[in-house]
């Protein structure tokens, strides 16, 4: 973006609901209490993850990997817009408005990978049981896991770098939040060129994680069908049944985003669009919690102390180590 650009625009006037006072006032109380469930919930997850040896296993790094995601991704635009709830006009500044752009681009680009890999991992751990341990080693997901951050923000940083080259000649409204689409609503050159990018960039870092997690499924599928005994199938169903529903949940949702009819009415699509980004990370921590005995016994132990008395002790012991050394 030219010097022209950045003098001709400070900040942004984000429209909002502030000609319905009253249910800004119910969306703040009801977007507060689900940001609480976003924030606690996968904190928890995340601190039993790393207090739990139990829990000490690709799958629940992974889920670290996507708690945080969900945090870090709700954060970017939520806690802005409880603030301008309350506010009788909403603006965010020009950095502001690109580092919010860029967060929420980056770090919803990085959910779909981190969910292929995910599935990658039930599937070695039901169709290679014998060579798990090898084919998953720390080493190996700590660079699944990099590999997927690094394709979600590189695929930010070129279609944010790209969106602020543009002419912008002084528009400064945006419809509701700082998202790559209303941003390039306000330009006033030719945006082909943004769209291709787009358009490859969805289908590099959505569709491709999404056969992979298909196919990952079908080999599950059928090493599931040639296991004998029903104790074996409830025992593999039960191995990916949570992360098979936040997979549907999160396409079902992005599907349902993309392809509903347009409402008529503006006010009705922000809500709609408001809860697709607040609700559908508030429910992998529900999941996770409701469908994993693991998790659930963790979260157990919490509560009664086990997990932090057991880290006192070892804590302990290592001062007392280090000291006699």
């Amino acid at each position: 973006m030219d010097g022209a650009n950045q003098m001709a625009v400070t900040e942004y006037v984000l429209l909002g609901l502030h000609e319905h006072h009253n249910l800004e006032m119910v969306l703040f109380v009801l977007c507060l209490g689900i940001y609480s469930v976003i924030v606690l919930g996968n904190a928890l997850l995340i601190g039993l993850n790393m207090l739990d040896p139990r829990l000490h296993s690709p799958v629940y790094f992974f889920l670290s990997n996507l708690s945080l995601m969900d945090i870090c991704g709700t954060s970017s635009f939520v806690s802005l817009m409880l603030v301008n709830f309350l506010e009788t006009q909403s603006t965010i500044s020009f950095p502001g408005c690109t580092l919010q752009m860029f967060l929420t681009l980056a770090l919803g680009s990085t959910e779909c990978p981190i969910l292929a890999v995910m599935a990658c991992d039930r599937h070695v751990a039901i169709c290679q049981p014998l060579q798990y341990s090898e084919l998953m080693s720390r080493q190996t997901c700590v660079w699944m896991a990099a590999l997927s951050w690094g394709t979600g923000f590189a695929s930010s940083l070129l279609q944010s770098t790209l969106t602020w080259s543009l002419p912008f000649c002084g528009h400064s409204v945006i419809n509701h939040f700082c998202e790559i689409l209303a941003v390039l609503k306000l330009a006033c050159g030719d945006t082909s060129l943004n769209a291709l990018l787009t358009m490859v960039a969805t289908t590099v870092v959505t569709l491709a994680p999404l056969r992979l997690i298909c196919l990952s499924y079908v080999f599950i599928l059928a090493a599931i069908l040639r296991v004998p005994s029903a104790a074996g199938w409830k025992k593999a169903f039960s191995a990916c049944s949570a992360h098979l529903t936040v997979v549907v949940v999160f396409y079902g949702t992005t599907s349902f985003m993309y392809f509903k009819p347009k409402a008529k009415d503006p006010n009705l699509a922000k809500i709609i669009a408001l809860f697709y980004g607040v609700v559908t990370p508030s429910l992998n921590p529900i999941i996770y919690s409701l469908r994993n005995t693991e998790v659930k016994a963790a979260a157990i132990a919490l509560l009664r102390g086990d997990l932090l008395s057991r880290e006192m002790s070892r804590f302990s012991c290592c001062s007392l180590s280090g000291r006699t050394g």
